[in-house]
């Protein structure tokens, strides 16, 4: 599958691109004494076997107190514990030939106003010498939830998947719903979106579209409810309730993320792995 890897990685590398570029045009429009932020690129290269990446970072903007669009292509071999992971998952052959690819792009974005909803997005396809599949999603995270933003939020997923398949979006919800739930918190971590993990209907190209389609609807579904909150005025109260629900959130990487796990596991660089960490958060 080396021309379908291949065309994968250019995707995400040009939907990176596209996020970034949107996403510095509305520090453009922001307001503040801050200067408009700009991501700081920089190249990684895993410690073990071979490939790398981009970790693009914006710290201290308008908009966005941290943000990070992230885009990998790595290969190698998986460690004992990621292979072992993956066998257990039922990933065909992966016992007697460790060998991976993988590329995606990821992202999480920090709003400096407590209004505006953090935000995650991933998409991404695994390869292994005996199977191939896509995985991704995206989820809303406010700390101070609108309604009509989480509907618009869903609506707009919901429609992506419909293009594809009606059966979509309540089985990919449904899911988003038990994987984003802090069980030691009793809660959910934000108010969901879709998730989907070892997408393999046997039609390559059908599965990439149905992962490009979640990918193009990330910024429609996002970028007006963070221009519509960006200037909502705010207390000390409301920044304090967005401090504590950050924590929850540093939580749940921490301890449950799958994708957190394998990037530390597979030797990928740790900032970039790490990059989805709030600047600042609160434990009461």
């Amino acid at each position: 599958m080396e021309q379908e890897r291949s065309t994968a990685a250019a995707w995400f590398r040009s939907l990176r691109d596209r996020i970034v570029a949107a996403f510095e045009e509305l520090e453009d429009r922001g307001q503040g004494p801050a200067s408009a932020g700009r991501f700081e690129v920089t190249p990684t290269l895993r410690d073990q076997d071979g490939g790398g990446g981009l970790m693009s970072v914006m710290r201290g903007g308008r908009v966005f107190e941290k943000v990070g669009v992230n885009w990998s292509e790595v290969h190698g071999t998986l460690a004992p514990r990621a292979q072992a992971a993956m066998a257990s998952r039922g990933v065909p052959g992966i016992d007697g030939d460790p060998r991976f690819w993988a590329s995606g792009i990821s992202l999480v974005a920090h709003m400096q106003n407590p209004h505006a909803p953090a935000v995650h997005m991933n998409t991404r396809m695994f390869w292994t010498p005996g199977a191939w599949w896509f995985g991704g999603g995206a989820d809303l995270n406010p700390c101070i939830e609108y309604a009509d933003d989480t509907a618009h939020f869903h609506a707009t997923l919901r429609e992506a998947c419909d293009a594809h398949d009606a059966t979509y979006y309540d089985r990919f919800k449904a899911w988003a719903d038990e994987y984003f739930f802090i069980p030691h918190r009793g809660r959910a971590r934000g108010v969901g979106g879709i998730f989907f993990d070892d997408l393999n209907t046997g039609a390559w190209q059908d599965d990439f579209a149905f992962t490009r389609a979640v990918g193009e609807a990330f910024m429609p579904a996002f970028l007006p409810l963070a221009e519509a909150r960006m200037t909502t005025p705010f207390t000390d109260a409301d920044r304090d309730t967005q401090l504590i629900h950050r924590g929850l959130y540093a939580e749940y990487n921490l301890v449950y993320d799958r994708g957190t796990k394998f990037g530390l596991e597979t030797g990928h660089n740790a900032d970039a792995v790490l990059m989805s960490l709030p600047p600042l958060a609160k434990w009461v």
